[in-house]
């Protein structure tokens, strides 16, 4: 099966006011652009549990006081604390009706700030730059019950300007709950754990997590560890003692273009 070569970049709608959404959902629909639309701080909540935003824009919501009760949620959420938010208010005449405060304005942290009405095409093009200059990061968690395994990967990975490590985990159990929780691109997956060894956390991540893709990082790189990492839905197998060469490759190349790893090639004796 032919998998697509770069994820389409999703941008999360949140307003209330269904003629302003649509004219602007259909504005920024393209061939590398999906959107999903909320009306309520409890259905932007749920999307982006579901999803993976790479831009919010952030509408007017009723009552007021609404719109900025989720900004504050958005940046206090490890999935969007990093996210580029754009602000729409309430035109001038509702604004002590559904606008933002000046005490809730000088508390925000947003790309831009817009007031209604605004020419929906002249937004998506200002949307689309802000994209552009904010390409996401390859989001990365690290799971090891090795601090010092983990320490060393962290610090070749942020070395890298397109990657950024979410998280790490110490155990398979402690990696499905994080990967639920942050919502990684990647899982650099250790196989010998306590508690749920990698094998078993990566097949329930390949259940759970469609989107999450796990390669395995491990010393045993026999090749029936190797083989039952591939048929449990890892794209990959990394030896660690090749790791530092081999991991900031193998990321991208899941990432980018789907590319599971060449099996690795056995230890000359």
């Amino acid at each position: 099966m032919e998998e697509s070569k770069e994820r389409k970049r999703q941008i999360l709608i949140v307003d209330d006011e269904p003629d302003f959404v649509l004219a602007l959902r259909n504005a920024l629909k393209s061939g590398m652009c999906e959107v999903v639309t909320a009306d309520s701080k409890t259905q932007a909540q749920q999307a982006v549990k579901k999803t993976q935003p790479d831009l919010v824009i952030l509408g007017t919501l009723s009552p007021r006081g609404e719109a900025f009760s989720l900004h504050q949620w958005l940046r206090e959420n490890p999935k969007t604390k990093d996210l580029p938010i754009v602000v729409i208010d309430a035109p001038p005449e509702k604004q002590l009706i559904k606008g933002w405060r000046r005490d809730e304005a000088m508390l925000m942290d947003a790309e831009d700030y817009l007031a209604k009405p605004i020419e929906p095409g002249a937004l998506a093009a200002r949307t689309q730059t802000i994209l552009d200059r904010a390409t996401r990061r390859i989001r990365v968690l690290i799971v090891d019950d090795h601090r010092v395994v983990r320490d060393g990967l962290k610090s070749v990975l942020e070395l890298q300007t397109d990657i950024e490590v979410v998280g790490q985990a110490e155990n398979g159990k402690d990696a499905l709950q994080k990967v639920g929780e942050l919502g990684p691109d990647i899982v650099v997956m250790d196989i010998v754990m306590p508690e749920m060894n990698g094998l078993e956390a990566t097949k329930q991540i390949y259940k759970k997590y469609p989107k999450t893709r796990v390669v395995m990082l491990s010393q045993y790189d026999d090749d029936a560890n190797i083989l039952a990492a591939e048929q449990l839905g890892a794209y990959g197998f990394i030896p660690k003692r090749a790791a530092s060469e081999q991991v900031v490759n193998a990321i991208r190349a899941i990432h980018y273009v789907g590319q599971r790893l060449q099996r690795p090639s056995p230890v000359s004796s």
